[in-house]
């Protein structure tokens, strides 16, 4: 059997430790480190996973005493270029929470020394993982063209959650940060190139650093004729009614993702983000009569895996990269390309004007 890959856990917060549960469990992995500026979240970490692990506080220390063959890298995304940088640099490969970087250039900078250093980067997009989305692209694909998509992730936060989103946008915006993985589903639906974007936003609080707005919606226009839109907004001030909305509608029909419904969880759930209780297929056909054709298809997605079972799936897709050699070009191109459309619309916001891409 192979020996397992010794990896460093970087940041140790919510993903950094659900990150942290798969490579404890998986035999793939060992752990030889965590790495979190403050004590008390190491702690929280290694008290979860019911394990002790070495300690550290920096990042360069523990790349240098654990020499490990990966690096799993969980923190705010102003550190991702240089940390992930340094990592090549010592031969590991890499697993990266999403977005990949804070800009084009930075992004296009680690995919580069990823392919120098000859290693696997494999980026955080965990969407990609998970079957019920997985469905959603292929239904989506059957409906013809355009697509019109219609996506949203409104998080009412408060407490914790709140600094966390706080910190984020010291940074970025919620229509970047989060917005990353979605306008990535939207291309894999539409497999088109995205022409322009357009994007309105408002800061709604004065709790945020200059110039930063945490309410956006951004707007694609594809090459097919498709578009789609993308809202998101962080704080207490905002309604959880319609927080969830995953909707895709072409000349065909329909399909929907139905989310937790309303007074099941919160929309700093986590797990509510990805979660679908079924997915809804309606079809456009009608008959000789003018009704429908076909009634509607509920697809059941009961038994899909929670918010650490996802992570866990990540990992193997991660581990297998690594021992199979996996050729991630197209993923790794795929993360600078959502990022660019984000970023795009994070710019025409500013600039009150569409951006061509």
């Amino acid at each position: 059997m192979s020996q397992p890959i010794r990896i460093l856990v970087v940041g140790c917060g919510h993903m950094g430790k659900s990150h942290a549960k798969a490579y404890h469990a998986m035999e793939g992995f060992e752990i030889v480190g965590v790495v979190s500026r403050g004590e008390a979240s190491r702690r929280d970490l290694l008290d979860a996973l019911g394990a002790e692990y070495p300690q550290f506080s920096s990042y360069e220390k523990a790349l240098a005493e654990t020499a490990p063959d990966a690096v799993s890298i969980n923190t705010y995304p102003d550190t991702h270029a240089e940390y992930t940088k340094m990592a090549f640099a010592a031969g590991c490969h890499v697993f990266l929470e999403k977005p990949i970087a804070e800009t084009v250039e930075e992004a296009r900078e680690i995919v580069a020394a990823a392919k120098a250093a000859g290693r696997k980067l494999v980026v955080g997009y965990i969407l990609r993982v998970h079957p019920t989305w997985a469905r959603f692209i292929e239904v989506a694909q059957t409906l013809g063209k355009p697509l019109v998509m219609r996506m949203n992730l409104n998080q009412q936060s408060s407490g914790e959650m709140w600094h966390t989103h706080r910190m984020l946008m010291n940074s970025m915006s919620p229509i970047v940060d989060c917005g990353v993985h979605y306008v990535d589903v939207m291309c894999q639906m539409t497999r088109s190139r995205p022409l322009r974007v357009s994007a309105i936003g408002a800061r709604l609080t004065e709790d945020l650093v200059p110039g930063m707005y945490n309410y956006g919606q951004l707007q694609v226009v594809f090459e097919d004729g498709s578009v789609g839109w993308y809202e998101a907004g962080w704080g207490p001030m905002m309604s959880e009614v319609a927080y969830f909305v995953k909707d895709v509608v072409g000349p065909q029909g329909c399909v929907s993702i139905s989310g937790v419904k309303e007074g099941e969880a919160s929309s700093d759930d986590i797990d509510a983000h990805s979660k679908a209780a079924a997915l809804k297929v309606h079809h456009a056909e009608l008959g000789p009569d003018g009704a429908f054709a076909r009634p509607d298809e509920i697809l059941d997605c009961a038994d899909e895996p929670d918010h650490d079972g996802l992570c866990r799936l990540e990992q193997e897709v991660f581990l297998d990269a690594i021992r199979n050699d996996v050729d991630l070009s197209d993923h790794m191109e795929d993360a600078v390309n959502s990022l660019r459309i984000v970023l795009a619309a994070d710019a025409a916001f500013r600039k009150g004007a569409t951006v061509e891409l």
